[in-house]
Parts: structure tokens; sequence; C-alpha cells
């Protein structure tokens, strides 16, 4: 069997005409690194698109290829790349994807590093590991998930970068007309208020459109619940991540006092995580983002939630399309999956950075079968890769 020969890092910046969620508000300069904070959830956000991707190449040349996040600090998670996971890669099986994973997960266990950049890096290298397991043998992921479990996966339109209210009902309804009946729109930039917010787009769009509200992390647990109560007669999905993560037992408590369904998990990492909310039974819908959690961590998370009844509904945000590839790879060969977000001002606009195996159409997901994530960087991506070095 060939093994691992090189492993490689880099990181893609990708210009935006304007920053992730859309215009910037009144106070939200950029500094001088290119970075600004949102006021409505006092976090730190770039003014480009960034990325860090993983390349791993066998003996035989079989080339597989991971991503991770690149929005801060992108240098932080390659170093961890070059200099510490590459070497305890290289010779290693690409088949053993899961083992290699624990293996370097347990490297700095005892040294706290259970989550952000260390884990990140440890992402990219899982999913450049099982790209190159496909593509030697012309699989897609999914079947070496053990096949595929879901026929069709909706897409829901996340984020409606306008400037006003109207706008971005409009946006919405645009979208609707494309075949879309489900939507998220982000708390941080309704600014009007999330109940206005709710309240036109739902007038918009009409009863039958499942609309949901991102709260980014910016309530405590009481001003969750009766922000949450106050869309609530609007039919409101679900609400993501209404307070700081940290607080588990906050989040089991809005749970239970509300009656719209709590999804959460985008920042989490590994199982270890989902299992405190799984516990205190402070989730109704997890939402892993494979960008944090690689594949094999991402399918762990999935199948504890689909056992204990929690639905599935995979996180996606900015990245070349690489991690995303790999998020529906699982998701596809995965049970409990009730969809998948579709952030439409990433996808639409880097779609000449990825060949066309992966897209969304009329509300639904389809994905290449050919070996691997199903799809290649393009000469486009490669031209703006930044190579990463020890």
């Amino acid at each position: 069997m060939s093994r691992i020969a090189k492993v490689e890092s880099y990181i893609l910046t990708v210009p935006r005409d304007e920053p992730y969620l859309g215009a910037l508000r009144t106070g939200e300069e950029p500094n001088r690194r290119g970075y600004f904070v949102r006021k409505g959830n006092k976090t730190v956000y770039p003014t480009v698109d960034r990325s860090v991707l993983v390349r791993v190449e066998t003996e035989d040349g079989v080339v597989g290829w991971g991503e991770t996040y690149g929005i801060v600090a992108p240098k932080a998670t390659t170093a961890i790349v070059e200099d510490l996971l590459a070497e305890f890669v290289i010779g290693r099986d690409p088949f053993d994807a899961s083992e290699i994973h624990d293996d370097l997960y347990n490297l700095m266990r005892v040294r706290g590093y259970g989550g952000g950049f260390y884990l990140d890096a440890l992402g990219a290298v899982d999913i450049a590991l099982w790209d190159a397991s496909g593509r030697t043998v012309g699989k897609p992921i999914y079947e070496l998930l053990g096949g595929r479990k879901q026929e069709k996966v909706p897409g829901y339109v996340s984020g409606l970068p306008k400037r006003t209210l109207e706008e971005r009902a409009a946006f919405a309804k645009e979208w609707q007309d494309r075949g879309f009946d489900k939507f998220k729109f982000a708390a941080p930039v309704a600014d009007e208020g999330i109940v206005r917010e709710i309240e036109e787009l739902r007038e918009v769009l009409g009863s039958e459109a499942s609309i949901s509200c991102d709260m980014h992390w910016a309530h405590t647990p009481d001003s969750a619940i009766a922000a949450i109560k106050e869309m609530e007669p609007y039919g409101l999905w679900f609400a993501e991540a209404p307070i700081a993560t940290e607080d588990v037992k906050g989040l089991g408590k809005v749970a239970h006092l509300v009656d719209t369904p709590i999804g959460a998990g985008e920042e989490w990492r590994t199982l270890y995580e989902a299992r405190l909310r799984y516990d205190a039974n402070a989730v109704h819908i997890v939402q892993p983002e494979m960008g944090h959690t690689g594949i094999t961590e991402f399918v762990r998370i999935s199948k504890v939630a689909h056992e204990r009844g929690i639905q599935i509904l995979p996180h996606a945000t900015i990245g070349s399309g690489i991690f995303l590839a790999a998020s529906l790879q699982a998701s596809f060969a995965l049970e409990g999956i009730i969809g998948h977000e579709y952030q439409h001002s990433i996808v639409e606009r880097n779609h000449n950075l990825i060949t066309k195996g992966i897209g969304c159409s009329d509300g639904l997901y389809f994905l290449s079968d050919t070996g691997g994530l199903g799809i290649e960087p393009t000469e486009e991506m490669i031209s703006r890769l930044e190579r990463q070095h020890a």
C-alpha cells in the first residue's frame, strides 16, 4: 500500500467586494491588518475570504486535499501542520485516516489543545487523508463511509447580505423563486431587530417557508429566551447559537424553556464537546462544521446525535469548496441529516476555484461520484495559493 510521502500547507486568500455578512456598519472599520469586529456579536472578521489548505501526496503520486479555517491568523494553523503534524503523517497509510486522527489528537491532549488552531489543522489533514484514500481506489468518500444513506440533501439559504430590511427580504424572495424554501438570517446585521426581521421575512416568503435566526452567541440565557419567544409567533424554524458557547448549563436552560428547536455546534471540534451538550439535553439540532472537525470527528458527532434523536443540519461557511465537498460526502453517508447550510455568498462567488463536482440547485445539493472528494482545485485556485514552509 502506498504511504504518505508529502504533507504541505497553503493559505488561500480571495478578495471580496464587501465583507462576509454584508456591508460594514458604523463603527466596524477595518484595522491595519484588515480585521474588523462586528458590533452585533463582538466577533472579529477579515475583509477577505481566507482558508488554509493541506495537500498530501502518496508515494504513488496520488494527491489529497484538505481545508480548514484561515479567517484570522492563518499562519498559526499552517505552522502547526508544517512544524508538528506533517512528520507524524509521512510514512502512514492514508486508509488509516481515523487512526492517524486519534494519534495526532493524543500528541497534544495533556497540553490542553482540545480546540482552536490545533484541531483546525488536524481537521484539514484528516480531510486530505480521506480524499487521498478515495482517489486511490476511485471511490467517493461516502462509499468509504459505508455507502449512501441520503438520496437528497436539501440546502437552506444562509445569510441575506443586503443593507436594508426590504432589500434582504427581496433577496430572500429571489432565492425562493429559485426553488429554495429554507432560510437563515444573521442577528448581527438585522439592523431593525430580529423580531422585525422575521416579521418582514415571513410576510414576503409566506407561511410555508422555514425561517431560522443565527443569534451568534450574543445573549444571556434569559435574554435569549425572551428574544426567541418574541420570534416564535412568526414561525421560527430554529434558533442557532443563542448564548455563549462555554455556557452549557445556560444552553440547556434555553432549550427547556422555549418551544423553538435550539441549534448549535459549528464551533465544536470533537465528540467530547458535543456530548457535554447532548448529556445536558441542550440541543435539538446539531450543526457540525467540517472545517473544524474533519471527516473523522464530523461522522462521530453526527452518529451519536442520531442515536440520541438529535437532528443533524451541517454548518458551512467561508472556504474554497474543499471542506464543503467533504461535508457533503459525509452528509450523504449519514442517517439523521435534515439538510445542509448553503453559503451562497461563498459558493456562488468561488465557483471558479474548484471543478464542478458539487452544487445546489432548486434547493437540493448534488454531489459527484468520482473518487475522493469529487472535486479538483482549478488553476485559478492553485495560482492563489501561498505556500507555507516549516
